[in-house]
C-alpha cells in the first residue's frame, strides 16, 4: 500500500469523523513522520510517490502499488483505514526489502514495530468509533442496499389491503374530521412524531338541493346530466351521483340559448366557429381533454359564450371502459381557497367574496345525454373505428340550462407528521397523500394513497425504533380538499411558504397510485428523471410474464424485489408532464422537484390528454377488481420508498443539473418560429451544467468534496435548480414551470406552443413575445445560477491553496 506525507491543512476537511480526539491526531501526525522517513531510506525507492518515473512499474508484484491505484479520488474513506482494511499491506511491503542488506533484521523488527503500532491504532480508532456512535444509531454513511431492502422488504401487500378496506369503512360520512382522526391516530401508534392536525375554514362550493337538468326546447323534453328524463320521483329520490355531477364554482342560475359545437374547444375550433356563426351568450358543446379545462373555459369567455356542456367523448376512451351513462364533477378552481387566493386562509386573513370563479354556467354531463340532444345515436364503432360525437353544423338546438350550487365555509383537515433527521434535520422531504373529503371522487382511489402512505410509514418506524434515523427529515402529509381544487395542500403550502422555500428538497406524491393495472407510468422533474428510471441501488420488481398470449392484461408482479434494475422492469414511461394532484403547489410556486409513480391503462394514456380533470363518483373505480391482491399497491410503496430514502440519505441529493439543460434544449426543438433566438443562452446553460456535473458533483469520490460545508452548498445548488424555471405569467390550467409540458407527446415549451396558436388566431405576436422573455429569461436565470455555484467553489480551491 503506497501513502504519501500529508499537512494538517490538507488532511482537515478529509479525516475521519472519530479522530476528533486531539492526542490521536498528534501521535496520527507523528506515525506518518516515522513512516515517511522509513520510506526515504534506501531500498525503498519503489514506494516513493514523487517520481513520476515509478507510476508505471511492470512488475507483476509491484504492479499494484502504482499511484493510480491509490488516488485518494478512488476510495472516500480515509488513508489510515485503507491501510487497516488492505490484508496483504505487510506482504507487499517485506517482499520489496532487498535480502543483501547487512541491516535486514533491523528493518523486519522496524516493520514488525510498525504492525503493531497501527494494530493499536485501529484498536484505538474501534473504541472511539464504538464511544461516540453506538451501534443502533447507524449514521446514513453506512446506510447501505442491506439497509434498503430491510425496510422495504417489511411491506407487504395483505397489509396494505388490510389497511385500504378499514379506510373504506369511513368513507360514508360527510365530514371528513372522522377519516383524519383515524389517520391520525395511525400513524402515532406507528410511532411517528409530532402528528398535527392543521385545520383551514375555506370556502367550497357544493351541490345545491336538487340536480340540475338540461331541456330540449324544441321537444319540451328535460334530463338530468346522466341522460335520464326529469320526473318528479327522480327529484325526490335523486342520488348523491346526480348531485355531485357539477361544476364546482361554476356561475350559477339559468341560461337558454343555442348550443354550438366547439369539439375540443382550442383557439383553431374557436377561430373556425366564429367565422360562421355569433357566439354571444351560447351555449358551447365541449369536450374535456387535449388541453387544461380552465384555458379552454377563458378562451370560450373571452368569445363571449355564456354557458358549457362539458362531456368525455367515448372515443377518447378504452374500448373497455364505458361511461356513457356517468356523470362526473370537475373544479374551476386552480388552487387553494378561493376567498384568500394567494394568501393563507387562517384567521384574520380578509375573505373575498368569490362565490363563482367564471361568469361561465358550466355543467358536466354524460355522453348519453349528449348524443339525445344532437339526436343522434352514441358513438359507434365501425370497422374498428369510433365516431366521435357530433352536431351538424346545419342543425340548431336549442336548450335551457339550469344549474343550482351553493357556497358555504367548511373545516379542511390535513394531517402531517414529521421524522426528524439526524444530520440534516433542517432538509425536508415531502410524502403527500390525499384522505376522503365529503363526497368521494375517482372511486376508492384516496383509500390506495392513503394506506400506501401508512404502509410506508409502519415499515420505516420499525427500523427507527432499532435506532436508525435518515439523515434528512421526512414530512409526511394526507391533504383534504383535493377534489375542489387542492385546498388543503394549497394552504398548507402558503401558510409555511417561507420555511418550505428554504428548506424542502422533494416532493414525492402517492395521489391516486392504481388508475389501472395494465402499465406502471411516473412523473418526475428533469432533475430526477434519471434517479427514477435508472436508480443506483438494485432494489426493483421481478415480473413474470404471462403464459396465455392471449391474455391483454400483464400479471401482477410476483416478487417485488428481484429485478435487477427498474429499467429492466417491464416498460416504465418516465416523463414530466402535468398531473393533477397535490404536488401543483410545489411545483408551480416553490420550483420543488418531484416524482410520483402509478399504474394506469395503457390505451387511456394513449388519448386525449386531461381527461382526469374529470372526478368520477365512487361506484366508478373497483380498486379491488383493478388488483385484487394488492401486488401493484406493494410495488408503488416500495418504488416510491425507495425514492424516498435514496433521497433522505444519500450524501449528495441524488439530482442531475445537466439532464434539466438537456431538457431544455429538447424543448425548443420543433418547427416552433422565434426560438433561434433561444438556442445559444440553451447551449451555455449546457456548457454550465456540464462543468458542474464534472467537477463538483463527485463528492463521493473526492475526499475534499466531503467536507460538510462542500456538501452542504453543493446541496443547496441541487435542490434550488428548478426555481429559475418558474415563469410569472402562464396562460390559465398551464404549469408556471416550464419544464413540465402538457402532454408526453409534446416535448416543445407549453408557453410556447399557446403563444404561437394565440398569434395565429390574433394575427399578434405580442403575445409570442411575451412567452419568448419569460422563456430566454429562466434559461439565462439558470445558467447564471450555476455559473455562480460554479465561481463559489472555485473560491474555496484557490483559498485553500
Amino acid at each position: 500500500m503506497a501513502y504519501q506525507k500529508v499537512n494538517a491543512d490538507q488532511r482537515a476537511p478529509g479525516h475521519s469523523q472519530y479522530l476528533d480526539n486531539d492526542d490521536l491526531q498528534a501521535t496520527a501526525l507523528d506515525l506518518e513522520w516515522d513512516m515517511e522517513k522509513e520510506l526515504e531510506e534506501p531500498g525503498f525507492d519503489q514506494f516513493q510517490l514523487d517520481s513520476a518515473e515509478n507510476q508505471n512499474l511492470e512488475h507483476a508484484e509491484t504492479a499494484d502499488l502504482n499511484l493510480d491505484s491509490i488516488q485518494p479520488a478512488t476510495s472516500p474513506k480515509g488513508r489510515f483505514q485503507r491501510l487497516q482494511e488492505e490484508s496483504d499491506y505487510i506482504t507487499h511491503y517485506a517482499r520489496s526489502a532487498p535480502k543483501s542488506n547487512p541491516c535486514n533484521f533491523c528493518r523486519l523488527l522496524k516493520i514488525f514495530c510498525t504492525a503493531i503500532i497501527l494494530f493499536i491504532f485501529g484498536i484505538l480508532i474501534g473504541y472511539y468509533a464504538h464511544k461516540n456512535c453506538p451501534s443502533n444509531a447507524t449514521s446514513s454513511g453506512t446506510l447501505d442496499l442491506q439497509l434498503y431492502q430491510e425496510i422495504l422488504k417489511t411491506i407487504q401487500a395483505e397489509d396494505i389491503k388490510k389497511s385500504f378496506r378499514n379506510l373504506i369503512q369511513l368513507y360514508k360520512s360527510e365530514d371528513d374530521m372522522e377519516i383524519s382522526k383515524k389517520i391520525k391516530i395511525q400513524w402515532t401508534s406507528l410511532g411517528l412524531e409530532d402528528v398535527q392536525f392543521v385545520n383551514y375554514s375555506v370556502l367550497l362550493n357544493l351541490p345545491g338541493p336538487a340536480p340540475s337538468s338540461v331541456t330540449l326546447s324544441s321537444s319540451g323534453q328535460c334530463f338530468h346530466p346522466d341522460g335520464q328524463p326529469c320526473s318528479e320521483e327522480a327529484r325526490k329520490h335523486s342520488s348523491q351521483d346526480l348531485l355531485y355531477s357539477y361544476a364546482a364554482y361554476s356561475a350559477k342560475g339559468t341560461l337558454k340559448a343555442e348550443v354550438i359545437d366547439v369539439s375540443y374547444g382550442n383557439a383553431d375550433d374557436l377561430k373556425r366557429i366564429k367565422k360562421m356563426k355569433n357566439v354571444t351568450n351560447r351555449i358551447a358543446l365541449l369536450k374535456l381533454g387535449r388541453l387544461p379545462l380552465l384555458y379552454k373555459l377563458s378562451l370560450l369567455e373571452k368569445a363571449g359564450f355564456g354557458g358549457v356542456l362539458l362531456y368525455i367523448d367515448p372515443c377518447d376512451l378504452p374500448k373497455t371502459t364505458n361511461l356513457s351513462y356517468d356523470t362526473f364533477m370537475v373544479s374551476l378552481n386552480p388552487g387553494g381557497d378561493p376567498s384568500t387566493p394567494g394568501y393563507p386562509s387562517i384567521d384574520g386573513s380578509f375573505r373575498q367574496n368569490r362565490s363563482n370563479l367564471t361568469s361561465l354556467l358550466v355543467q358536466p354531463v354524460s355522453a348519453s345525454l349528449i348524443a339525445k340532444l344532437i339526436s343522434s345515436p352514441k358513438a359507434t364503432t365501425t370497422n374498428n373505428a369510433c365516431t366521435p360525437l357530433e352536431l351538424p353544423n346545419n342543425e340548431e338546438r336549442i336548450v335551457n340550462m339550469q344549474i343550482q350550487t351553493v357556497t358555504k365555509f367548511k373545516t379542511v383537515t390535513n394531517v402531517v407528521g414529521y421524522l426528524k433527521g439526524l444530520t440534516s434535520p433542517d432538509r425536508y422531504i415531502l410524502v403527500g397523500s390525499r384522505h376522503h373529503t365529503a363526497y368521494s371522487y375517482n372511486g376508492q382511489e384516496w383509500a390506495s394513497s392513503t394506506a400506501i402512505i401508512t404502509a410506508f410509514i409502519r415499515a420505516l418506524m420499525l427500523r427507527v425504533k432499532r435506532g436508525w434515523r435518515p439523515d434528512r427529515t421526512i414530512v409526511f402529509c394526507s391533504w383534504g380538499g383535493t377534489a375542489f381544487g387542492n385546498i388543503g395542500s394549497y394552504e398548507w403550502g402558503e401558510d409555511f411558504k417561507k420555511v418550505l422555500q428554504r428548506n424542502v428538497v422533494a416532493y414525492v406524491s402517492l395521489h391516486s397510485p392504481i388508475r389501472g393495472n395494465s402499465s406502471l407510468y411516473s412523473v418526475a422533474s428533469p432533475s430526477l428523471q434519471q434517479l427514477v428510471a435508472e436508480p443506483p441501488y438494485d432494489l426493483h420488481c421481478n415480473w413474470e410474464k404471462a403464459d396465455d398470449p392471449s391474455i391483454s392484461t400483464p400479471p401482477a408482479p410476483k416478487n417485488n424485489f428481484n429485478c435487477s434494475r427498474r429499467g429492466q422492469c417491464p416498460e416504465t414511461n418516465v416523463s414530466s408532464v402535468q398531473m393533477q394532484d397535490d404536488a401543483d403547489y410545489f411545483i408551480n410556486h416553490l420550483g420543488i422537484p418531484t416524482v410520483r409513480f402509478s399504474y394506469e391503462d395503457s390505451q387511456l394514456s394513449e388519448g386525449p390528454s386531461f381527461l382526469f380533470e374529470a372526478l368520477f363518483p365512487k361506484h366508478t373505480t373497483k380498486i379491488e377488481e383493478l388488483d385484487p391482491f394488492f401486488n401493484l399497491h406493494e410495488t408503488i410503496t416500495k418504488l416510491s420508498g425507495e425514492v424516498i430514502l435514496q433521497i433522505a440519505n444519500e450524501p449528495v441529493l441524488p439530482f442531475n443539473a445537466l439532464d434539466i439543460a438537456l431538457e431544455v434544449q429538447n424543448s425548443l426543438k420543433g418547427d416552433q418560429p422565434n426560438t433561434p433566438q433561444l438556442l445559444a443562452p440553451a447551449s451555455r446553460l449546457r456548457e454550465s451544467t456540464e462543468l458542474f456535473q464534472s467537477d463538483e458533483m463527485r463528492p463521493a469520490n473526492d475526499p475534499k468534496e466531503r467536507a460538510p460545508i462542500r456538501v452542504r452548498m453543493l446541496n443547496d445548488i441541487l435542490q434550488d435548480m428548478e426555481k429559475s424555471f418558474l415563469v410569472q405569467h402562464a396562460p390559465p390550467g398551464f404549469y408556471r414551470n416550464i419544464l413540465y409540458h402538457l402532454d408526453g407527446k409534446t416535448s416543445q415549451f407549453s408557453i410556447l406552443l399557446e403563444a404561437w396558436e394565440h398569434c395565429k388566431s390574433l394575427a399578434s405576436n405580442e403575445t409570442l413575445q411575451e412567452a419568448l422573455s419569460e422563456v430566454l429569461n429562466s434559461i439565462n436565470a439558470a445558467q447564471v445560477y450555476f455559473k455562480a455555484g460554479l465561481d463559489v467553489f472555485e473560491s474555496i480551491l484557490v483559498g485553500k491553496n
